[in-house]
This record gives structure tokens, sequence and C-alpha cells, in this order.
């Protein structure tokens, strides 16, 4: 029997490649939203992103849910999925359309004209689904950085936009397996765009901002400037690959080098005490050796820096290097490693901060982590879908362009 869905209840759904988060939320009278319920499991079946073992995270589904359902008392019937992995790609393009009407007035079909123009313009391959349309501005004749030219007069209106693209193949997969745990799909959000939902404030968007979200297998990039979304990637490195470094540089087992980088990690050695020591096993052996913890942040530090580096390159090949006058904002699980904002600065030379999800309520003891981030931004999008009553989308199989047509005007009707 098909559960009964609730309109005040958002449910967010991070399938991450180290664990699998459901956050619940409790949409007020007044439209604030409270945090209810947190359920977390480690993900088996994710690499990189990527659904690679269906049972798996079905299991997981089940049990992240479960465990948020039983902290809020209620019972889920859908959720917000995120997606991420190498197969996500974001796209910046323009269209130009002639203003209709005797007054040369920009009207309603002006804007669906322009956006059907982009449609065209954007055409995808069979396997490929759009995922968002991102308004940046508008351009009426030569004035630009517009962001709602209805009522404007002129001649020409162009519209720029970023519009993101995944694989089908990939979005069934996560399809299939919330259906598989018994749960209604009810929309995809990719997944830097949600921690960013979570975590940026409005002024960092203006002044320009890039928010990096380092998790288990990839570390996720959005860029803002004057509001609008600029650019996106996905780096296919994230802290896995700091747990295997310890694991190979300290000879100990997995698990173990795991706590030790959640614990005394750091990704800035010149911040640990050369005194400091840590304990650790060697593989297969009961016996403890004593290690210099600044061994320990010298294995961690050469790849955090890799992956600030690779930032860094995304941001110098798209012309967006120093343009982000408020900064760099590092969220995800990564973000938590001590000396994380000391080796961002020194790679991208921009200021740093950690970014923890602001303005939320209810479990704010619990949920305030920036391991939360993404499930946080998945809920905060339903949310916002629940109270301007947008029509949510079903699960897709496959791309087209009634389906960006689709997407284009869904964005364009609600984002100003």
């Amino acid at each position: 029997m098909a559960k009964e869905e609730k309109d005040n209840i958002v449910v967010g759904l991070d399938i991450g490649t180290t664990k699998i988060c459901c956050i619940i939320g409790e949409l007020n009278p007044d439209n604030t939203l409270n945090i209810t319920g947190i359920g977390q499991t480690p993900s088996k079946g994710v690499r990189k992103g990527i659904i690679s073992d269906i049972e798996a995270t079905i299991e997981g589904i089940k049990k992240a849910v479960d465990d948020a359902e039983r902290m809020a008392g209620v019972e889920v019937a859908a959720v917000y999925a995120g997606i991420t992995g190498e197969h996500v790609k974001g796209i910046n393009a323009e269209s130009m359309v002639a203003i209709a009407g005797k007054n040369k007035q920009v009207d309603q079909a002006d804007i669906y004209r322009v956006s059907e123009a982009i449609e065209l313009n954007a055409a995808t391959q069979s396997d490929r689904a759009v995922l968002h349309v991102l308004p940046q501005e508008y351009i009426v004749d030569d004035q630009n950085e517009i962001k709602n030219p209805l009522g404007m007069y002129g001649s020409r209106l162009r519209s720029r936009v970023h519009f993101i693209t995944a694989s089908v193949a990939r979005e069934q997969d996560i399809v299939r397996s919330i259906d598989k745990a018994g749960f209604f799909f009810k929309d995809f959000v990719l997944q830097p765009l949600a921690s960013a939902e979570a975590c940026l404030t409005y002024d960092e968007k203006e002044l320009g901002v890039v928010c990096v979200d380092i998790g288990g297998g990839t570390t996720d990039m959005i860029v803002y400037l004057d509001g609008g979304v600029r650019h996106t990637a996905i780096i296919p490195i994230g802290g896995q690959k700091v747990t295997d470094d310890l694991a190979i540089g300290l000879r100990a087992p997995i698990e173990q080098v795991e706590e030790i980088k959640k614990t005394l990690g750091c990704a800035y050695a010149p911040l640990v005490n050369e005194l400091e020591e840590v304990k650790v096993n060697l593989i297969g052996r009961k016996t403890e050796r004593i290690v210099p913890r600044r061994v320990v942040a010298e294995i961690i530090q050469p790849r955090m820096e890799e992956i600030f580096g690779f930032v860094q390159k995304e941001l110098k090949d798209h012309g967006l290097e120093g343009r982000a006058a408020a900064g760099v904002v590092v969220t995800g699980g990564g973000a938590l490693l001590s000396g994380i904002e000391e080796v961002a600065e020194k790679v991208l030379r921009l200021s740093v901060r950690v970014g923890y999800p602001i303005g939320i309520s209810g479990l704010v003891g619990v949920a305030n982590s920036p391991i939360y981030s993404t499930a946080i931004g998945l809920m905060v999008y339903g949310a916002r879908n629940r109270i301007v009553g947008q029509p949510l989308q079903q699960a897709r199989t496959g791309g087209g362009f009634g389906e960006m047509l689709q997407k284009i005007k869904h964005w364009l009707d609600n984002a100003f």
C-alpha cells in the first residue's frame, strides 16, 4: 500500500560515497522550516558519487530513512535526491529573439520564446537529461544584468543561463533504488547546488563566491557571480582518497586511519606540534607503534593541495580566477579537517571559511555540521517548491527537447 504524502513534510536524501543521509523537515504555517529527524548510515554501494551496487544502496536508503522516521515520529512517503558524479556536466548558454508586438515591450511570450531558442541551441543526446536551467541574466538591446525583463522596451531580448545535464542511466539507478526502498522520487538536485543553498548567504552570491563541497568520493564546486550560477564542476577526488593515502603511508587498517583522520588529522602540517604522537596498528598485527602526528598531516596535506589545485584550475580555465570577491566556502565532510582553511587559502589565494548550514531550526545541535549541507539543501529546495506551488518533477526516463523546455520554463518562471 502506497504511503500518503503529507503536505508539510519535506525530505532530503543524500546518497553519498561514504554515507547515506536522510533529513526530515516540517514546513510551518509561516513557511519556516523545522528539522525534525536525521538518519545516517555508511554507504556501501556508491563509488565517486555513482551507484555501483543497487541492492546495497537500497538497504542503505531504508536504514537512513528509518532512523530519521523514528526520530521525527513521522512516516516518509517521498524524497528529494541529490546527484553528482563525473557524468554531470554544466554549460553556459545564450540565446536571442526579436521582441514581438507593436509597442516593442517584453511580455511573457517573449520570455518563453527566448527559452525555446535556448532549447534549440542546447540540443542534448538521447542518453542525457537536463537537471537544471539556472538563469544568469537577461539583456534587452544593450542593457545587461537584468533579472526580470518583463515590461521593458526594446527590439532584442537575450537570455544567459547555466544548464546542467546528467546521464539518464545514472539517474535511473538512483530512481530505481529509491523506488525499491519503498519511497516516491520527487526530483533531482545537483549536490553542490543543494550545498550552496544550505550554507551560502545572499551577499556572498551577489559579490561572487566559490562553494567547494568535499565529499567522500567527489569534490563538487559551484561558482556564483551577481547572484547567478556561472560554473559548476565535479572533481572525482574526495576524502576517501585521503583515507587511502593514510592507510598506505602508515601501513595501517583503513578503519583505524579513517578514525585517525577524523579525530587527529590536519590538512596543514605547520599547524601540528612536532611533539604530538599517534598510535597506529600495523596491518595484520595486534602490536601498536607510535607515529608523529606531523607525519599524518604531511600525508594529508598534499592530497588536499591537489584537490584545491583542481578547483583553482577550474576557475582559471573558465575565466573566473580572482572574481570571487566573497572568497571560498568549503563544506562537506572534508571541511571538518583542521587546517582546511589554511591549506585552501594557500592554494587558492582567497579568503576561506567553513560552510555550516544556516537559517535552520529544530535539531540544530545535531544538524549544524558541514556533513549535512547537501541533505539540508535538498530539504530546503523541496520546501521552496511547496511554498511557491511549483509542479514537481516526476521520475524521468530520458532527455530531449520537451524535457529541456519544461525545465527552462520551470526555472525562469520562479527564479526571480
